[in-house]
């Protein structure tokens, strides 16, 4: 391995940070519980790209079709609020997140090109192994030490028995751990990391992965046995560390289960298997359930979709036999996602450049014909293909601190060609440097940008009245539809409340966002749309409607209150979607949901 594909101090700390700071953030602003780590994650991302500095012009070729698809996606969020119905805030955030991932897809591939593929994906190994590791302590303090977890440095588990790290979501941690275990096995056949440490750290973050109890994390395990049986390029150490994965797993498990037994509690995966039976089908929100909405929404919208980021509307506002109870705001899976919102002609085309991309790479990187560029390509390319498991079942690349070191690895993994210019004859770049310190710079703004709604929910002293916060929210150029929930369900002006509940309706419909705003539909004429609303939300059998649905108990039929009433007839959402905006009487006042 010659010196200049070892990276440099500033590259490797970089990674290590950009890795690990956003994942291990505990403190959080409402109302969003990661919306911190992932501006962290994108100044943090960002950063690397300015230590980098790459020449962006050498990224651009191998990645044409990855930056199409997500060109596509971006003109497809673009157009849903041009001519559609989708705020702007919400657009604006989606097309930051894309622009900022086809950065780090150019980087990493111009980084490639320029013979610094492998000095890139060392760094970013030594990030993901480290930020795992991190994890995995976290992980076993919330299962073993639940006192130690204050919310401040670690945050408490919301499922006993479980460990769901700093993120407060089991997949997710699960899915660092996975990444920590590829970057592992790629810096030991890389010669970066010694047997022993290997053999130390891999049953720590299966052990992390078994206390998830993640059936994601179990099926990414079977990915492992697959590369160990099939990659024989491999160091046979490394082999046998992926093959012995599965076997740690069920080790795990079976450790968990005898020390629950002892401690007299569920553990880890017995914990999951104690509260759901094991695969949780029998929930109403189970994803087999949501997955036959979307299905059937699809073959009512096959052409054009409902349009980017709008699936929680048409979902929420079609009626469903049996839908789940929960309110959804992803279908859980990246093709379904993708067809119900953008339509089958465009998603087809979309995940076929996905599936270029993915052939491009495994053909370029992973099949490289130097041994270190290969071996850090097929690294890459577990990197990616975890990454796309966990979008069978998840939406982990709507999350910064996923989707940014995600397009690194496919960028790297495009860049690594035969014909890379021989390392170290490419110098640094400014333009690439620039363009880092923007992303890294945009994350910093958004925190700022965040204040304006954070004080509506959890305000300072002298902070304002409640609607002068609002209003003061709703300027928000990428949070606006934040204080639109707070001006639509509580009692505001009404010019504001009128504002947010012609916004807020796009970004979650929950149970008090729906009866304002069938409140706001009856009260300005549209009783028969109101009804409607209101059965959408009897739908979801949410114990917080009960009031709401109170003056339907033994009412008689001609006296009952229009909530009780069932619509005349069917409503489709496009037209709800473009209901004119609705004129909120002054004296029409919900209960408050945002802090006075």
């Amino acid at each position: 391995m010659t010196a200049p594909d070892r990276p440099g101090a500033a590259l490797a700390v970089a990674c290590v940070l950009a890795a690990s700071l956003p994942t291990l953030l505990a403190l959080h602003q409402p109302p969003s519980a990661t919306l911190l780590n992932q501006c962290v994650a994108v100044a943090l991302w960002g950063s690397l790209v300015a230590v980098m500095a790459p020449r962006l012009a050498r990224g651009l070729g191998p990645a044409a079709a990855l930056l199409a698809a997500l060109g596509l996606v971006v003109l497809a969020a673009t157009a849903s609020w041009w001519l559609g119905t989708l705020p702007l805030s919400l657009a604006l955030q989606a097309i930051g997140l894309i622009a900022g991932a086809a950065l780090m897809v150019v980087a990493g591939a111009a980084a490639a090109r320029d013979g610094q593929g492998v000095a890139v994906a060392t760094a970013l190994a030594w990030g993901l192994f480290v930020c795992g590791l991190l994890n995995a302590a976290v992980a076993l303090v919330q299962v073993f030490l639940p006192a130690w977890a204050d919310g401040h440095l670690i945050a408490a588990s919301g499922l006993p028995g479980r460990a769901v790290g700093n993120l407060r979501q089991p997949n997710h941690l699960c899915s660092l751990l996975l990444w920590a275990m590829a970057a592992a096995v790629g810096l030991h056949a890389l010669g970066r990391l010694s047997g022993w440490l290997l053999a130390l750290a891999l049953p720590l973050l299966v052990l992390g992965v078994e206390l998830s109890a993640s059936r994601t994390g179990a099926a990414g395990l079977l990915l492992f046995l697959a590369w160990g049986l099939l990659d024989r390029r491999l160091p046979r150490s490394a082999r046998l560390a992926l093959l012995a994965a599965p076997v740690l797993y069920g080790l795990a498990w079976g450790a968990m289960a005898w020390w629950g037994s002892i401690s007299q509690q569920a553990l880890g995966a017995g914990a999951r298997l104690a509260a759901d039976g094991g695969l949780g089908e029998s929930s109403p929100n189970a994803r087999s359930n949501i997955w036959r909405n979307a299905l059937q929404l699809i073959a009512a919208n096959p052409w054009a979709g409902t349009g980017f980021g709008e699936f929680n509307f048409a979902w929420s506002m079609t009626d469903f036999a049996n839908r789940p109870t929960a309110f959804f705001d992803h279908t859980h899976n990246l093709p379904l996602q993708l067809m119900v919102e953008l339509g089958l002609p465009l998603a087809s085309l979309v995940m076929a450049l996905l599936g270029l991309a993915l052939w491009q790479g495994w053909r370029r990187g992973a099949n490289a014909a130097d041994d270190a560029p290969a071996l850090a390509g097929r690294m890459a390319l577990v990197l990616v293909l975890l990454t796309g498991l966990h979008s069978l079942v998840e939406y982990p690349l709507w999350y910064a601190y996923f989707l940014l070191p995600a397009a690194l690895a496919w960028g790297l993994l495009l860049g690594m060609a035969p014909a890379a210019t021989p390392a170290g004859a490419a110098g640094p770049s400014l333009a690439g440097m620039a363009t880092g310190l923007l992303l890294a710079a945009s994350g910093t703004l958004t925190v700022l940008d965040y204040q304006r709604v954070v004080v509506i929910y959890a305000p300072p002293e002298g902070g304002g009245t409640l609607a002068q916060r609002i209003a003061a929210g709703q300027f928000s150029l990428l949070f606006a539809h934040q204080a639109d929930y707070a001006a639509a369900t509580n009692g505001v002006p009404p010019a504001s409340r009128a504002l947010g509940l012609a916004r807020a309706t796009h970004s979650l419909l929950d149970t008090r966002l729906m009866i304002a705003w069938a409140q706001g539909l009856a009260a300005n004429g549209h009783a028969d749309e109101a009804r409607w609303v209101a059965a959408r939300l009897r739908d979801f059998r949410n114990a917080d409607a009960a009031e709401f649905f109170a003056p339907c108990v033994d009412a008689a039929a001609a006296a009952a209150p229009w909530q009780c009433q069932a619509p005349q007839r069917v409503h489709d959402w496009r037209t709800l979607a473009r209901l004119p905006p609705l004129r909120v009487p002054a004296d029409q006042a919900p209960g408050a949901s945002a802090s006075q």
